[in-house]
């Protein structure tokens, strides 16, 4: 049988960029190589594309200076073609055929809806969600928007714009959310830009490192309980894993202890929970995911306060891939290997694109 020439898209512009070399890697190692080719497309940290011809380019100690190495042919995607998308730059009589994408582009310029409309327009299957559902999961204050309107409940929180620093006030902000709080870039992943603000100097200052990252903030509530975890799986008929918990030895689930730090937190997969509670943290982050118009995976981030009530954090639709990421890792406890999780997610992105391939697109008269 025909194997299915699988494009892995890694790296990005994002500040999560080694994570997506770490994902890929995994990725890389887990795919079942009888029914599927890998091709390895690399996006540096400038934007350009590379159709990398050996895995080394994944390799590397150092998270921190893991950079993507650019070792094949540049790349550009066109649209509008049938077939053979992807051109080699230097030698456009050679173009490059895929037939489904898994794009592992964490954070911005990849999980925000961006890189999945240029998908749609090049004609590619692709794994995961949506244009829509990509855009608005990422973006932390749309999510709890819509969380909030769907009656699913979100920690308090407060937004603002770039121009708006000025009007930040913290007697305001104390009042409102209490202190401490958090403050978070709203459209980037992975605790990167994060703070935990306890005064005014640490407010302003947490305020000043989100806006390096992005042109809106959020400034949200704390929330005291237990930090908990789902994996979603699906389209229209979405299922949900077993809940795993994070028991971070800092004091928030920070960059360095999710990806570098080995005692930065642990895990309980899964989460030393009742029955009961379980379907009900599984009911949430299914209401969550089609809430946000997921498809295809997403990892949903909760917390279970001190009284029982579940609050959801927010929503990853590219969830991290690595060795140790709870997305592979809690479907594997909930009994599906990463093999077979992957297998499924490409059958889910091919079934979504013949759905779409059917719809008319002339109006009949």
């Amino acid at each position: 049988m025909k194997k299915i020439r699988l494009g892995i898209i890694f790296g990005g512009k994002s500040p999560e960029h080694e994570i997506s070399l770490q994902s890929a890697k995994n990725i890389l190692s887990a795919l079942d190589q009888e029914k599927y080719e890998p091709i390895l497309i690399g996006i540096d940290k400038t934007g350009r594309w590379y159709r990398i011809h050996s895995s080394e380019a994944l390799l590397g100690g150092d998270l921190k200076k893991m950079p993507l190495n650019p070792s094949g042919e540049e790349l550009a995607l066109i649209p509008g073609l049938d077939s053979s998308q992807l051109i080699h730059l230097a030698d456009r009589s050679n173009p490059e055929q895929i037939d489904v994408a898994f794009p592992v582009l964490h954070g911005t310029y990849g999980e925000d809806g961006t890189v999945q409309g240029m998908l749609k327009l090049a004609n590619i299957p692709f794994v995961g969600a949506s244009v829509l559902g990509s855009a608005v999961g990422m973006d932390k204050d749309v999510t709890k928007r819509l969380l909030k309107s769907d009656g699913i409940p979100v920690a308090d929180f407060r937004t603002f714009g770039y121009g708006e620093q000025n009007t930040i006030d913290f007697e305001e902000i104390s009042e409102k959310l209490g202190m401490p709080v958090f403050v978070k870039p709203a459209n980037m992943g992975s605790s990167v830009g994060v703070s935990k603000a306890y005064d005014r100097e640490g407010l302003e200052a947490a305020v000043h490192k989100a806006f390096q990252y992005d042109t809106k903030i959020i400034i949200e509530e704390n929330i005291r309980g237990r930090e908990l975890e789902c994996s979603v799986l699906g389209n229209d008929n979405p299922i949900a894993s077993l809940p795993g918990e994070i028991l971070p030895q800092t004091e928030f689930y920070t960059y360095e202890a999710k990806y570098m730090d080995e005692n930065g937190a642990v895990l309980e997969i899964p989460a030393r929970l009742s029955g009961p509670e379980t379907e009900r943290i599984r009911d949430c982050a299914l209401r969550a995911y089609r809430s946000l118009c997921c498809e295809g995976m997403a990892r949903v981030d909760l917390f279970q306060k001190e009284n029982g009530e579940i609050v959801v954090n927010e929503i990853n639709t590219i969830p991290g891939f690595t060795r140790i990421s709870m997305y592979p890792k809690l479907w594997e406890v909930s009994g599906l290997s990463c093999n077979e999780l992957i297998d499924r997610l490409i059958g889910l992105a091919l079934e979504r694109f013949k759905r779409e391939q059917a719809l008319k697109t002339n109006v009949e008269i």
